[in-house]
């Protein structure tokens, strides 16, 4: 077989977050006094870990550089916030438990920019937990994505070489790791980016449904 284990990105990818994410970023910055945000502008933040997400709405909302001791209480904020509303409206994209159902022969991995309690959090309260067997967050080690070191970390854990491993997101920036881990690539372009950007980086595979995954991981019987 082509693909003997499965890395997945978490937001855009197996969860639509979205909601969620554009609630707490908007009240944390209710409680700055600062402007609220479009929630389609937010959502251009997410990807990169939750300091660049706060950093970028604080940007976007005064209009100016934020100082470290604004982006420090805005962080907190946010993960007080984010911690409270996080499964309000968070759910699974369409076919993601039939898919993963139909895969979990193979190990499978979770690796995102998002902190991993909250990672836990998530894939516990939506009951995916179990189908994992290593869960890397945006803090579970040095670097995050579009880093390659969470991918291998991923991989090792998962006891299976990078070339062997297929990653799969709906950024550039789980692309541009993927690639540089020396894994086959996946981009989901139902996703938070689209199709455009993922063909830009040159994601290996396009799909437009999770589901879809099962045909690729065939093709390599």
């Amino acid at each position: 077989m082509k693909f003997q284990c499965l890395l997945f990105d978490l937001d855009g990818t197996l969860i639509d977050s979205q909601a969620d994410l554009i609630l707490s970023i908007n009240l944390m910055l209710t409680e700055l006094e600062c402007a609220t945000l479009p929630d389609a502008q937010i959502i251009t933040f997410v990807g990169e870990g939750i300091r660049l997400l706060v950093e970028r709405a604080l940007r976007a909302s005064c209009v100016q550089e934020p100082e470290e001791e604004m982006i420090q209480t805005a962080l907190l904020s946010f993960r007080r916030l984010y911690s409270e509303h996080l499964l309000d409206r968070t759910d699974l994209y369409p076919g993601v438990r039939e898919t993963l159902e139909a895969l979990q022969s193979l190990p499978m991995a979770v690796v995102t920019n998002k902190p991993y309690e909250f990672t836990v959090k998530i894939l516990e309260g939506l009951q995916l937990a179990h189908f994992f067997q290593a869960v890397i967050g945006g803090d579970s080690t040095p670097e995050r994505k579009p880093s390659a070191l969470p991918l291998l970390e991923a991989a090792k854990l998962c006891g299976i070489a990078p070339e062997k491993c297929l990653m799969i997101g709906d950024t550039k920036v789980d692309i541009l790791a993927g690639q540089a881990a020396g894994m086959s690539t996946c981009g989901f372009i139902g996703g938070y980016r689209g199709e455009k950007e993922l063909v830009a980086v040159n994601a290996e595979f396009l799909i437009g449904g999770v589901g879809e995954l099962i045909q690729i991981v065939k093709m390599g019987e």
